[in-house]
């Protein structure tokens, strides 16, 4: 099969290319396994955090990738009577967990300690195949295309359990810091489910923040300056540090700002400087985001179908992904980069 392979870490600044093209032999699905054939497979940034080494795989090679569309093209023992060859199948970033210990068991598989994510712990979606253990794999609803569906397992389903960490009410005042492919599926999201919620969106440049209006935000600007209102709660997807203490100065007393990122660029010695009283007193809250479960796809699914959420998208070839990931590194970003499998 062919595959997109990282072999070694390095900054995409100086290496334009960290992604070999390479023929490698289709996975075999092992019990409780299925085999996909892959379509579609979703670009993120939390792939850059991977090839530059903040969240490095376990080991190397990897094939990166990890919102994935295929068909199951074949089945290993022990698989359920409910999935079948041909079946329509998404993978997310959630790979496995160990399904024992008390954070799976209370249904927060996203923080077990042996949590291994897609495309990082284990081969992902840029490649025409991969293998998948059955309670992994989710029913994509058919009201998508394939290209459509890749975004929505992590730029949507991490958003969507964003916003929920949010704790926002109809009518409260939400910001948005960095305005990529979770950040333009949140917005939509929220003028569904929140329609007398005010959406102000911060972003590094003009197309984004146009980008913002045409979708709805009542206010876009970039990350130093101040919003006309106070904000209750600010979800921050952007990969730096310096947007966090900029939307803190943004934050209404008692508001809670959302940090969806797994990583910041950045090394130890850029550290945070914050002033307690303009940034932290009047009990603000700071909370993060750590990776996603099984129900939030599952839910976020059902309702990116209720309200038909399509997502903006630019389609590459699984040969252009190195082309993809330089853009995303370099902030030429409107909505999701997918990658066409054929």
């Amino acid at each position: 099969m062919k595959a997109m392979v990282l072999k070694k870490l390095c900054n995409l600044k100086e290496c334009q290319t960290p992604l070999e093209f390479m023929e490698l032999p289709v996975p075999v699905p092992g019990d409780g396994e299925i085999l996909l054939k892959i379509s579609a497979c979703g670009v993120c940034h939390t792939e850059l955090d991977e090839i530059e080494g903040r969240t490095p795989p376990r080991q190397l090679p990897i094939v990166p990738g990890h919102q994935v569309i295929g068909r199951v093209e074949a089945v290993g023992s022990q698989i359920s009577n409910d999935i079948k060859i041909g079946d329509r199948i998404g993978v997310a970033w959630i790979f496995s967990a160990c399904g024992a210990c008390k954070f799976c068991l209370a249904g927060n598989e996203n923080l077990c300690h042996s949590f291994e994510a897609t495309g990082r712990d284990a081969n992902g979606g840029y490649a025409q195949y991969m293998t998948v253990a059955e309670d992994f794999a989710y029913t994509i609803p058919k009201v998508f295309s394939d290209t459509q569906a890749a975004p929505l397992l992590c730029a949507g389903a991490i958003g969507y359990r964003s916003l929920r960490l949010t704790g926002l009410k109809d009518g409260q005042r939400l910001g948005l810091t960095g305005f990529g492919a979770s950040g333009h599926l949140v917005l939509k999201m929220v003028k569904h489910r929140y329609p007398n919620t005010e959406v102000y969106v911060f972003a590094r440049s003009a197309e984004e923040r146009t980008f913002a209006m045409e979708l709805g935000a009542v206010w876009a600007g970039n990350t130093t300056q101040h919003t006309p209102h106070k904000l209750d709660t600010i979800i921050d997807t952007t990969p730096a540090w310096e947007p966090i203490v900029e939307a803190l100065t943004n934050l209404e007393s008692g508001g809670r700002l959302v940090i969806n990122a797994i990583r910041k660029e950045g090394n130890k010695q850029s550290l945070l400087t914050l002033d307690y009283p303009t940034h932290l007193w009047l009990e603000k809250e700071i909370k993060s985001v750590a990776n996603i479960t099984r129900r939030d796809v599952k839910d976020f699914l059902s309702l990116a179908a209720e309200m038909n959420l399509k997502p903006e998208i630019q389609v590459f070839s699984l040969e252009q992904a190195n082309e993809a990931l330089f853009e995303l590194k370099t902030g030429k970003i409107r909505g999701a980069k997918v990658l066409k499998i054929e």
